[in-house]
């Protein structure tokens, strides 16, 4: 079964709002998920939080994102949280409001 990857209402307009190159850094990875699955996606690209809470990371010319996600049964990858990283670690505010949209994901 392969793996499908879906937004939170929010987190969609969120990943919007990104530059296209930084966009199109999500899609590559899409891809290689796609291609190979989760499991195997290098480290670079994704890293965990806490929780079951992980992060694509998404750097670009324009700037560098986050998109924080969760899985779920049925090989599904929900992305709850996008934003643009500007300090060097994560902040707790960003992680607490991605929490909670998990928290509603079934």
């Amino acid at each position: 079964m392969a793996w499908t990857v879906a937004f939170h209402q929010a987190a969609e307009a969120e990943f919007l709002a990104q530059p296209e190159d930084v966009q199109a850094k999500f899609e590559r990875i899409k891809t290689l998920i796609d291609r190979f699955g989760l499991e195997r996606l290098p480290a670079k690209y994704a890293r965990h939080i806490e929780g079951t809470l992980w992060e694509f990371r998404l750097k670009g010319k324009d700037g560098i994102a986050r998109a924080l996600y969760v899985t779920r049964t049925g090989q599904r990858i929900v992305v709850v949280r996008v934003f643009s990283k500007k300090t060097q670690k994560t902040q707790r505010r960003e992680i607490k409001v991605a929490i909670e949209r998990a928290k509603e994901i079934q």
